[in-house]
């Protein structure tokens, strides 16, 4: 959000902040508690939202919940965060059936990291999703790098 550049009144509280970044399950057991998933709501927001994940969909939250099961949970639109590295295509493509699996709209993919074509084409191909953005290695992280990352790398018309 500070990279963003958004006004705090314009964002929503984390329900859990934990330190060292680690799994959910394994933070909240180092912090000497566990995470209560009734605690964990969708903002009722007329605007647009976004809600960011803490790893992938099968990284546990609780000795009895993944990050799909939030993700279930919260009920709101899917785009997966995929590296363009080598292993992507398979893990990519086991995200995207287990997010299908469990019936969540899923809107399209975003490869992050050097640009790497041939692994683009086989996540749309085989994985049957658009890749709606791409964000490159950036030297910089600040409020204008991000928006000319955008207008630049994404389809804005799924972002609306």
């Amino acid at each position: 959000m500070k990279w963003a550049g958004i006004a705090a009144d314009r964002t929503c509280k984390e329900s859990y902040i934990f330190d060292p970044p680690v799994s959910p399950h394994l933070a909240a057991e180092q912090a000497g508690t566990s995470i209560d998933m009734r605690r964990i709501q969708r903002p009722l927001s007329s605007e647009s939202l976004i809600i960011e994940g803490a790893g992938g969909v099968f990284v546990p939250i609780s000795h009895d919940a993944f990050m799909l099961d939030l993700m279930r949970q919260l009920d709101a639109p899917v785009i997966v965060a995929a590296r363009t590295a080598l292993g992507t295509i398979n893990h990519t493509l086991l995200t995207l059936a287990a997010i299908r699996n469990a019936k969540l709209d899923l809107c399209g993919v975003v490869m992050i990291g050097k640009e790497n074509p041939e692994n683009r084409r086989a996540v749309e191909h085989y994985g049957e999703v658009p890749v709606v953005g791409s964000i490159p290695w950036l030297d910089a992280i600040d409020r204008q790098t991000l928006v000319s990352v955008f207008q630049q790398h994404f389809d804005a018309r799924v972002f609306v």
